[in-house]
């Protein structure tokens, strides 16, 4: 099985327990959670039985030996982890509305994982194929953005299928730095796209939806997937276009249901060994593309009936009972 590098920030979510508008008198608390989206497609990976690594930076602290031991659980080769004393680990404070969809409100900046440099990735992590996965929070600041596009560089190099799940959290960039043309500028260096539709529409400006996909695939974009909550799943390749139809199931809390879905999808491709070379055969077979993504549907289904990033990630197991049910 290929492996899968999964590069970004890990943080802490402070899940609170209150839901919605609910006016109980008691105290607002909030409960720790291993998260950041990076950090999640990793655990996912890894708790499916896959070969994965997390790479990234985090805080010689209390969060920090959180995170390193929750990744360590979900069976996530920790080699990549660097740590330092020289910022905190972040924190991701998450509020659920009453039908599980979350807002959140980040301490982030300065952190740790914004300390991640060019030179820390090293050139043993790409002696082999794999996939290199990100998302575009490691692109808010000059020196993280330049070390992301140094990690791009150096798995594409090595022949890496690149993935990047745009992931946009317009709170965490700082005023007068505009995500629009970095994110494309990423596009157009990836083999796999993950957007949401407001992600779509917020990178169409003035094109329509339409344009903005055709524009991706000229840029030589093998996958495009643009998830929809619970609603269907469009993918486009440069052959075809198709829709798949999640599984149904009563939504407890939003959290990592994409990433759990990216991780599952992932994990399928690493399991095939589809290199970047391979990618293009893959994506014709629209059989065997389409397994792929359901299996990653599942893995969506099952996080989104559970509370928390990590906690509700599905096992094998756990998605031969979801199949069941």
């Amino acid at each position: 099985m290929d492996k899968v590098i999964s590069f970004g920030e890990a943080l802490v979510d402070m899940l609170s327990t209150k839901i919605g508008n609910n006016n109980s008198d008691s105290p607002e608390a909030f409960i720790k959670f291993p998260g950041g989206a990076p950090a999640n497609v990793a655990a996912a990976i890894g708790k499916l039985g896959g070969r994965s690594y997390f790479a990234g930076k985090i805080g010689q602290d209390m969060f920090g030996d959180f995170m390193h031991d929750s990744l360590e659980q979900a069976q996530v080769r920790t080699d990549y982890i660097l740590q330092t004393d020289q910022a905190k680990t972040a924190l991701a404070f998450v509020s659920l509305d009453d039908e599980g969809e979350r807002s959140f409100e980040f301490y982030r900046s300065p952190s740790a994982d914004l300390l991640f440099t060019a030179q820390d990735f090293k050139a043993q992590w790409f002696t082999e194929s794999g996939i290199f996965h990100y998302c575009s929070n490691t692109l808010t600041e000059v020196n993280i953005e330049n070390a992301t596009m140094a990690g791009i560089e150096r798995a594409k190099a090595a022949g890496f299928t690149i993935s990047f799940d745009v992931n946009l959290r317009v709170n965490l960039w700082p005023t007068g730095r505009d995500p629009f043309e970095l994110i494309w500028q990423c596009i157009k260096q990836s083999d796999i796209i993950k957007v949401c539709v407001e992600e779509l529409d917020f990178l169409c400006r003035e094109q329509t939806r339409e344009q903005a996909l055709k524009e991706m695939l000229a840029a030589d974009v093998s996958l495009i997937l643009v998830t929809d909550g619970g609603n269907s799943l469009n993918y486009y390749t440069q052959a075809s276009e198709g829709e798949i139809t999640p599984p149904k199931v009563k939504m407890v809390d939003s959290t990592a249901a994409g990433d759990a879905f990216m991780g599952g999808f992932l994990f399928a491709l690493a399991e095939h060994n589809v290199s970047q070379k391979g990618l293009a055969a893959v994506t014709a077979d629209i059989a065997a593309l389409e397994t792929m993504l359901n299996f990653g549907c599942r893995c969506g289904a099952y996080a989104v009936t559970h509370q928390g990033a990590f906690t509700s990630l599905a096992t094998q197991a756990d998605l031969v009972a979801l199949q069941a049910s």
